[in-house]
Parts: structure tokens; sequence; C-alpha cells
């Protein structure tokens, strides 16, 4: 039997778009006109107002994708005005839906339009134009058949730039293949794809883990990290700003790992990569999961686990656990739930600490976003010198429109 392909939605998490508003409609110049009324005067309408544009957090829409087609959103112009004092009809406004935790940024300015974080939040991003004024708005003791009128004024026009970072409590960090995707299984509804080979993980999952009744926290499963992310290595850092929004990082070491390298080097490659990605970022909350415990001979565990930690020179909380055999996870979400509704508590009750975790957020917020830029600008530099490169050498090989795609596709064989 023949091989079939067939297409793979990919998470979407960043997209530029253009959006403009509608026009105002123009106000008109009109006399009335009636028999028996020899001065009827003035009777113009104004012009409707153009349609505005408003972005709104939805619980239902999880990725960007759909912007990554239609890049072009434009509402309707106001109509108009007409005799009899009539008022033309108003553009109709256009509402784009995207992810909650979306992040609106002006691309010409940088400036941060909005941070949507609320199922129904909405924002204006482009509103429309003013209707136009009909010759009644003219009329005078003075000037009692007024020929003026205005005409409607321009709706907003903007790029913009939408930015998805996913909102949990608690982020996984690890290298491929050290449990993270079976960890979040272990202790929530997520079912994230599983396996025994590296980067299983190709988008971010969420899960909602339960600790008690009515005591949950949410959290978020990124792909694995390799040393050189912070510039772009493996799935680089297209995924590592996802962490940005988390309260506490669960770093994941697998004791065992399968290429036979060093838990304790990868546990340092890891947190150096955090480092160079956001200074900010690496300053979070980090609690040690030393996973895949089954994999070693229980008399050598406690010395094994103990090894890696002197060699990290740990001195903050460690867990132990098997995330397939589900040991030892509960203490983990125990121990998280009550961190986290310590940290609620504190912001409620203290205002400055409260000012200070959000001066610590933006921070982060703009250490993330201008890496990711540069990151980009970058990658496309590199793009280009090898298409250049390749343009040399072969001419007839060149193709202009090779890569930096908008629309990315993965095919899966079945």
């Amino acid at each position: 039997m023949g091989q079939h392909l067939h297409w793979q939605m990919r998470f979407v998490d960043e997209a530029v778009i253009t959006v403009e508003a509608g026009d105002g409609g123009n106000g008109v110049a009109s006399f009335r006109r009636e028999k028996f009324v020899p001065f009827g005067g003035p009777d113009g309408g104004d012009g409707g107002r153009g349609g505005s544009i408003y972005i709104q957090a939805d619980d239902d829409t999880s990725t960007l994708v759909d912007y990554r087609y239609t890049r072009k959103f434009r509402a309707e112009r106001g109509k108009n005005g007409a005799g009899a004092n009539c008022t033309g009809r108003g553009g109709e406004d256009v509402v784009l839906k995207v992810p909650v935790g979306t992040t609106i940024v002006d691309t010409d300015s940088g400036d941060i339009i909005g941070d949507l974080v609320e199922d129904g939040q909405r924002i204006l991003v482009a509103g429309g134009g003013e209707g136009g004024l009909g010759n009644t708005h003219f009329k005078s003791s003075t000037n009692r058949a007024p020929r003026k009128c205005t005409t409607g004024t321009k709706g907003e026009f903007r790029e913009i730039r939408l930015e998805l970072k996913v909102l949990a409590d608690v982020g996984l960090l690890g290298m491929p293949n050290a449990g993270k995707s079976t960890f979040i299984r272990a202790v929530s509804a997520a079912k994230p794809k599983v396996a025994d080979y590296p980067f299983t993980t190709m988008v971010p999952n969420l899960g909602v883990v339960d600790a008690d009744r009515h005591r949950s926290f949410v959290m978020a499963d990124i792909p694995g990290l390799i040393e050189g992310a912070a510039e772009g290595a493996g799935l680089g850092i297209r995924f590592l700003k996802h962490l940005a929004r988390t309260r506490i990082l669960l770093h994941i070491i697998d004791v065992q790992p399968i290429d036979g390298s060093d838990p304790a080097h990868n546990a340092k490659a890891i947190m150096n990569e955090l480092v160079k990605f956001s200074p900010t970022l690496a300053k979070l909350p980090v609690v040690l999961v030393l996973n895949k415990l089954d994999q070693i001979a229980e008399e050598s565990r406690e010395e094994w686990c103990q090894h890696i930690l002197d060699e990290l020179e740990w001195t903050g909380p460690v867990f132990k656990t098997s995330g397939l055999l589900s040991e030892g996870t509960k203490e983990v979400v125990y121990y998280l739930m009550d961190q986290i509704e310590q940290q609620r508590e504190r912001e409620v009750e203290d205002p400055e600490y409260a000012a200070e975790v959000r001066a610590f957020r933006e921070q982060l917020e703009v250490e993330t976003r201008e890496q990711t830029i540069a990151a980009k600008e970058a990658y496309r530099a590199m793009r280009r010198a090898q298409r250049l490169e390749s343009m040399m050498d072969d001419d007839d090989d060149f193709d202009d429109d090779e890569d930096d795609n908008d629309v990315e596709v993965i095919y899966v064989r079945d």
C-alpha cells in the first residue's frame, strides 16, 4: 500500500495584519421642496460614521492560524446623508476574535495597544471615520440657503502584530524527551503526544491541574530546549516566550537520558539558555523534578539523584518522580498549588508586592519581545545570505520566494 500524506494544522502564535476602519459618509447639500412651501430651507443630512475594527478575546479560539491566511481587514464605509435631514447609515463594525493571552502591538511604533487576558475583553484597534455634516448645520440668520457640506473623515489604518502567549501558572522546562508531556498527562486531563524520541511535542499544551476541590492551576508544556535555543537552535525561542506569563518554572530532568548524556550538564544548559534569552525570565522561581526514576535500580536511585544535585549545587525545592507510573507527582502538585496560592494572596494583601510583580512582568514582556524580534531578524539575514550564496553558485536554482513563508504546514505520514 502506498503512503498517504495529509495536512496537519500547526500552532500559530504570531501574525501581522492590517486593519482599516471605514471612512465616514459625506454630508449632503439639500433643500426642502414641498408644495406651498416656497422657502423650505436646507435639509441636508449628515453622513454615517464608518465602521470600526475591534479585537476580542475568545476562549473558543486557540491559535492565530486564521490570520496567517487572511491578513487584511476593512470595515464598511458609512453611507452618505440624504435630504429631509436623513442621516446616512453607519458602517458595520468588524470584530476579530483571538485567543485569550494575545498581545496587540503597533508595528510602526512598537507600542502595545492592548493585552487581552480575559474572555470577552475587547479593544478598539481602528476607529471609524466621522460622518460629514449636511448643509443644515451651516444655516444662519445671514445665510439661509447654505450650499456648504463636508465630507466624512478617513477611518484609521494600522498594521498590527498579534502575539500569543499561553496563560499558565506553571511552565514545564527541560530537554527533549525529558518526560514533560508524560508528567502533564499524569497530573491533568491534557493528552499531549508521547513517544520515545525527542521533539515529540511540537506545540504548547495546556492542562488544568486539580489539587483538591476548588483548588486548581494551569500548567503549560512547551517543546523541549537544547543548547543554543536562544540563538534559534532546535525549535529555538519560538515557544520559549510562552514561559513569560508563568509564575513558577518546573524543570524536568531525565535522570537517565537515552543518549547517555550527563543529566546535570543538560540541566545547566537549559538554565544558561534561559539567562541568554531573558535574564528576567531566569529569575522566576524554579522547582526541580528528577524524573524517570523507574529506569534506575531502586538501591542506586538516591545516590544517583544526590550526584545530580551536587553537580548542580542545587539548594532549592526538588522532587523525585516517575511520570510514567505517577509516582511522586501528587507531592509536586500540592507544593505548586500552595506556592501559587501564597503568591496570589500576597498580591491581594500587599500593594507594594503587587506593584513589584507588575513591574517584573512588564520587564519580562519587553525582554521576550526584543529577543524574539532580534532572533527573527538574525534568521532572515541568515536566509538571505544562504539565498545569495545559492544564486552565486547556480542562478537557475535561486528562488527569491524561498522560506520565511507565513503558512506553516507539517506533513504527517499515516
